[in-house]
């Protein structure tokens, strides 16, 4: 084998077993796996499923669902992982500037490729397949001709069957006028509405999500907070101030990238977040398609060096509908954790997916296999490269322990710690 570059998965003899029976693991999968709850997963029994399956975050999206749902849901967490005997963090996921469309009227809106929509801030209008309010009275001074807009209930899965795509055609006052590219049937009592690579006069933190961590959040001592389209280091360092003042200093904050301007300024975030989520799904419409991958490998190799957890998401959209991934997916799944990732987030998968459990330990699986493969000692070196002399007392300690845990393939390293820095450097020198 030649060169740094060359991974483990190249080994002959590992590729010979790949038919065989996996070993029994110590533990099943070292990626984290976050998954979703809401109305597929809400109660105690298929809680206990996820958890006991692999689950090892939860997540509570905030852009759907009212705080009585998510409590309800919480008290159920709490009570399943106590089952199981299982500890699971919380993590808060903010709505962020995002643009919204009430459907009043509930109904399905046909939209025909070629016609024409107008976009207004009049919400007193009903929605139509001519008329479409959002609650946004700006939009007109920030897009020009040929701007692209996407709108639909399930906007980022990638279905263009229930998301419509827009291009501006011209702007009058205060409402857009757009031409209709694809037909599609916007269904749901609420439509996202997202402006490509347009930046959108709103605060990431908006009053809306001040009002929920300062009261679901503070009152259950959430771990995690997913900052929605982060796109600045100011927007980190604003929501830190603001958990100060609201007596949650140890709640970390995992900035969410899903848009060109948090690309732009991803270094900056990187410092000042503890955590970084690649939101692929957002990407995949702000970006050309051919750009996503490029930015998912270089963010997750930044994060590596920098010793931040890195959550990649929409990994298996398929198991919405179907028991098992495509193909595709479970490279996808494989080739992040290859690539480094700390985790992986699942969203409509366990939230409104036929198959929440399934979706866990079918991702659960395909980590655990990669990381067979997965080049511990050649990540090892970059690290100590990248951190280089003189080394930080902490970071010392870790890599002398990470490095004697590689030569005599130790199967975990135990950590006394008070405030879980130790166990953190340990984790992230790998």
């Amino acid at each position: 084998m030649q060169g740094a570059s060359h991974m483990l998965l190249e080994e002959p003899l590992r590729l010979a077993s790949v038919l065989t029976p996996a070993k029994p693991k110590v533990f099943p999968s070292l990626t984290k796996i976050v998954g979703t709850l809401g109305p597929k997963s809400q109660s105690v029994e298929v809680i206990q499923e996820c958890l006991t399956a692999g689950m090892s975050v939860a997540r509570f999206d905030f852009s759907w669902l009212d705080a009585e749902y998510h409590q309800k849901t919480l008290d159920n967490l709490r009570k399943a992982a106590q089952n199981v005997k299982k500890l699971c963090p919380v993590m808060l996921d903010t709505l962020g500037p995002e643009i919204q469309v009430n459907n009043s009227t509930g109904g399905p809106i046909e939209m025909k490729a070629g016609n024409h929509v107008t976009i207004t801030p009049d919400v007193s209008k009903a929605p139509s397949a001519e008329i479409l309010p959002i609650k946004f009275a700006d939009l007109a001074k920030a897009v020009k001709k040929g701007d692209t807009l996407f709108m639909g209930q399930y906007l980022f899965t990638g279905s263009e069957t229930t998301s419509v795509w827009l291009e501006v055609v011209e702007t009058s006052g205060e409402n857009v006028n757009c031409l209709v590219k694809n037909t599609a049937t916007l269904a749901g009592p609420i439509f996202t509405f997202h402006v490509s690579q347009v930046h959108i006069n709103l605060p990431t933190l908006s009053e809306y999500d001040k009002q929920v961590i300062s009261t679901w959040g503070s009152r259950n001592s959430v771990d995690i907070i997913s900052l929605s389209h982060t796109r600045s280091a100011e927007d980190v360092r604003e929501l830190k101030a603001f958990l100060q003042s609201h007596d949650l200093p140890d709640t970390q904050i995992y900035a969410k990238i899903e848009n060109s301007e948090g690309l732009d300024h991803f270094d900056e975030i990187l410092k000042e977040a503890d955590g970084i989520i690649i939101s692929r799904g957002d990407l995949g419409i702000d970006l050309p398609p051919e750009n996503v991958f490029m930015f998912q490998k270089t963010a997750i190799h930044k994060c590596n060096l920098e010793g931040k957890p890195v959550i990649v998401t929409r990994v298996v959209d398929s198991m919405i509908d179907n028991l098992r991934p495509t193909r595709a997916e479970a490279t996808d799944v494989a080739n992040a954790v290859l690539d480094g990732t700390d985790g992986i987030l699942l969203g409509a998968e366990t939230l409104r997916g036929l198959y929440p459990v399934d979706a866990v330990s079918t991702v659960g699986r395909i980590c655990a296999e990669a990381e067979t493969v997965y080049n511990q000692p050649l990540q090892f070196k970059k690290v100590m490269w990248h951190v280089g002399d003189p080394m930080p007392h902490e970071e010392s300690v870790a890599s002398a322990a990470v490095g004697s845990a590689i030569k005599v393939k130790a199967a975990a390293i135990v950590v006394f710690t008070f405030s879980g820095r130790a166990a953190r450097c340990s984790i992230f020198t790998r």
